[in-house]
């Protein structure tokens, strides 16, 4: 790893959606430990510590350090990852990180989720005094008081006590001071990138009505209050953190929607819509999230080879209609009568010939209709 480079672990398939998570002060990586995992399912995940924390060396930061300076770090770190666009979220000062991404750099964020954070610290005079009192006397006063910080009486996380404990002295003060001199109130009307806020309502440190403050003033931001979470709440409330990112960073259903309009075109998406009565809606929703939001748009494979596997599942199971269907998806995606011949002709060794024969069959008169 190189001097300047932010420490970080990266986790999840290197061809997944990319997206870095920020810490908050005092804490390591380890904030994300309950998250992370889950998340790797679907998304390259990349969290970073802060200068001298979680082990990481003090550099490159020093007095004086800004957010802005920690965003460029943020920046350089995903650039060495080969990542130009990534979605973000981050706690705390995390969080104040993805903000002045979203303001001076919104063209590398895909979403944005801010957890107990703010567009501001309530000044920079209890920051700078924090800072002078760490330089003077080190972190440990600081750990003593974490729990109470960070958690919900009779709550605590060791691990993210002892990175608070054994966080280096001058980084911390240079994050301090970086916490001193943010303030965005005044831009967050520009933001454009697809926003979530996250608020634990028990939060001492960045009680509710800041989020709430960003909520106003981004277009179209979401905002969910989660009861028993205070300042940490990926750590303390994982499973409700999830719930709000998961769909915030798959995207709306309308992603989906419009990848199946696509690739099954528009007249046959009007008349499944048409047809949707309240039984089916809930369906209807997880196909277009699921299938169409999530695999269809996974960048592994490319939507000629997902045809070609899709013809050939639906041989194998004798779907013929969503077999006709497909043959025409299969067109719109690039593949020739000859190719789609081709990928039939392969059923007939490995899914039986009666099978591809009745494909065959499908496959002519979609390709008819196609033609006329």
């Amino acid at each position: 790893m190189t001097k300047n480079l932010l420490d970080h672990r990266a986790e999840g398939p290197a061809s997944a959606p990319p997206l870095l998570l920020g810490p908050s002060l005092g804490t390591s990586y380890a904030l994300w430990d309950a998250v992370a995992p889950e998340l790797s399912a679907r998304h390259r995940v990349v969290r970073w510590n802060l200068p001298g924390h979680g082990g990481a060396a003090p550099g490159p930061v020093g007095a004086g350090a800004s957010v802005g300076d920690l965003a460029g770090l943020v920046l350089a770190l995903a650039d060495s990852l080969g990542v130009e666009r990534f979605g973000y979220a981050g706690v705390s000062l995390g969080g104040a990180v993805g903000l002045h991404l979203a303001v001076h750099h919104p063209d590398r964020l895909e979403s944005l989720a801010v957890i107990c954070s703010s567009a501001h610290f309530d000044g920079p005079r209890p920051w700078r005094e924090r800072a002078a009192r760490v330089r003077r006397e080190g972190v440990a006063w600081l750990a003593d008081s974490a729990d109470a910080r960070w958690f919900t009486p009779g709550f605590d996380v060791p691990r993210l006590v002892e990175d608070q404990r054994t966080a280096d002295p001058q980084a911390y003060a240079a994050c301090c001071d970086a916490l001193a001199a943010f303030d965005l109130r005044d831009r967050l009307g520009e933001i454009t990138v697809r926003t979530l806020l996250i608020a634990g309502r028990q939060d001492r440190a960045t009680p509710p009505p800041h989020l709430r403050e960003i909520a106003d003033a981004v277009p179209a931001a979401t905002l969910v209050e989660l009861p028993g979470a205070a300042h940490l709440a990926p750590a303390q409330c994982p499973d409700e953190v999830l719930a709000a990112l998961r769909p915030h960073l798959d995207g709306p259903a309308g992603r989906g929607m419009a990848v199946r309009r696509e690739v099954l075109g528009d007249a046959h998406v009007d008349r499944a819509q048409a047809r949707q009565t309240p039984l089916t809606a809930r369906f209807q929703d997880f196909i277009a999230r699921y299938a169409w939001g999530e695999i269809w748009t996974d960048p592994t494979l490319t939507r000629r080879e997902r045809s070609m596997i899709t013809l050939t599942a639906l041989v194998a199971h004798g779907h013929l209609d969503e077999l006709a269907l497909h043959v025409k998806a299969a067109r719109r995606n690039g593949l020739t009568p000859e190719e789609i011949g081709a990928v039939l002709l392969q059923t007939a060794v490995y899914c039986g010939v009666p099978a591809a024969n009745a494909a065959f069959a499908t496959a002519q008169r979609a390709l008819a209709e196609e033609e006329g």
